[in-house]
């Protein structure tokens, strides 16, 4: 598509998750280039390229703001683990550890085409596998290959046999890189609480993701001195926290970002929930997905799971005799937290997250026909509870379109399978780590010489 392509979305419910543009039930999307151009009732726009969106809705990009891109070839390997160190030791120490730069790339890409599969146009993906420079490279190859929108965060390997020599000094070489007006693709830092790295990062003005567990993870008081928190920081999980680190998030306006499932997986949150704890102390969360080797590329499930867990908990707190406890969540506070509160998370909250004319047109259409969507009397309310991936008809990003009708667009998925289980296997041939297809997560005792 060249810079003066135009893309008319013509007749959907468009949702804009923009406050200054009504959304319409049944309206139009005119994307010229890589830019929305207007959003209104009926737009003429001749010569355009029509895309028939009557059935349908349009809305921004979903943003997954955290999830693991290299764990891609373990998909549901560990299903139902609920101990984070034996998942490190299966993840990091056995198959991490034998990770190639192709097997960084193949794991990349799986996550980066599904994510697009399921309308995810952007993704914050969180490598605490950066082995090398070569790592590094291979898994921003893919997904610039993808197609899709992403900050990919640079991070330390957990594995006892990896060096972390190259780091922090080769964020300037990736920057240099990546880091420009017109990428799709940018790096930032997976620094967790490591400030040397962090004052490295802030002088190149990247985000700085650290994953946060209160029960196993404390800040000092350097992190309270002036300027050191800030939005550029994204901290992820926050569960279990203590009230003054709350406080000190608030008033340094950082990113929160949670896993809905990630986080009741390992048992990480209580009924606190770390969600609830932010919007309590005037923080946006964002949604992210975490991992594949439980899950997989469905922000709809983080959707699902968001409502549900916060009405739980929220109504378990009144129920115990809270009187003040928090109201239950609403949809558009879900599909917020999956849009627009992402785009804040990856500081592109001017460029991405709502249809707004001037912004770059990252869209997605969603059909309403199937047998589990019509009729739709609310359509947040049919975004949020009722589609699944399989009804993302359409994905643009920047205005590129990567799916039409159901479909990737330019993606050999015959090709990719066949390349993604032979990383697969090599690692677990490589690792003596034996799966059971019918198993729970506790695997078969490794091969031993």
């Amino acid at each position: 598509m060249s810079d003066t392509a135009r893309t008319l979305f013509k007749g959907g419910t468009i949702v804009t998750m923009d406050a200054d543009v009504p959304n319409l039930a049944t309206g139009d999307v005119l994307v010229e280039g890589d830019r929305i151009v207007a959003v209104e009732a009926n737009i003429r726009a001749d010569g355009a390229e029509v895309i028939d969106a009557a059935g349908n809705i349009v809305l921004p990009g979903l943003i997954d703001a955290h999830h693991h891109a290299w764990l891609g070839v373990m998909r549901r390997l560990m299903p139902d683990v609920d101990d984070l160190f034996a998942y490190i030791d299966v993840v990091a120490e056995k198959l991490g550890a034998h990770y190639r730069p192709i097997d960084m790339y193949l794991s990349t890409k799986l996550t980066a085409v599904a994510s697009l599969d399921a309308g995810i146009t952007t993704i914050i993906d969180a490598c605490h596998s950066s082995r090398s420079p070569e790592h590094s490279d291979a898994a921003l190859e893919s997904l610039e290959s993808a197609g899709i929108r992403a900050l990919h965060m640079v991070g330390a390997a957990m594995d006892k046999k990896a060096s972390s020599a190259h780091l922090p000094r080769d964020l300037e070489r990736l920057a240099s890189n990546w880091n420009t007006s017109k990428s799709l693709v940018r790096v930032g830092l997976f620094g967790q609480l490591n400030l040397d790295w962090w004052k490295v990062a802030r002088g190149l003005n990247m985000q700085i993701l650290s994953e946060f567990i209160g029960d196993l993870a404390k800040l000092g008081p350097q992190f309270a001195e002036p300027g050191i928190l800030g939005p550029h920081n994204i901290f992820n999980h926050c569960t279990r926290l203590p009230e003054e680190t709350w406080k000190l998030f608030a008033a340094a306006g950082v990113n929160i970002t949670v896993n809905p499932r990630s986080d009741a997986l390992f048992g990480f949150d209580d009924d606190g929930f770390a969600y609830q704890k932010a919007i309590d102390h005037g923080l946006k969360p964002a949604l992210g997905i975490d991992l594949d080797t439980a899950f997989g590329s469905d922000m709809f499930g983080e959707m699902h799971a968001l409502f549900g867990q916060q009405r739980a908990a929220m109504r378990y707190r009144r129920f115990r005799g809270e009187a003040d406890a928090p109201a239950p969540i609403r949809v558009d506070d879900v599909l917020r937290a999956a849009t627009v509160n992402g785009a804040r998370a990856a500081a592109l909250e001017s460029s991405i997250g709502t249809l707004t004319p001037g912004k770059q047109a990252d869209i997605i259409m969603l059909r309403t026909n199937g047998i589990a969507v019509f009729p739709v009397t609310n359509a947040i309310g049919t975004i949020v509870q009722a589609v699944e991936r399989s009804d993302v008809d359409t994905v643009m990003v920047a205005g590129q379109l990567r799916k039409r009708s159901g479909r990737l667009i330019g993606v050999d998925v015959e090709k990719l399978s066949a390349e993604v289980i032979a990383s697969r296997d090599y690692l677990l041939a490589a690792s003596g780590y034996r799966t059971n297809l019918f198993g729970t997560s506790t695997a078969a005792p490794a091969v031993t010489a």
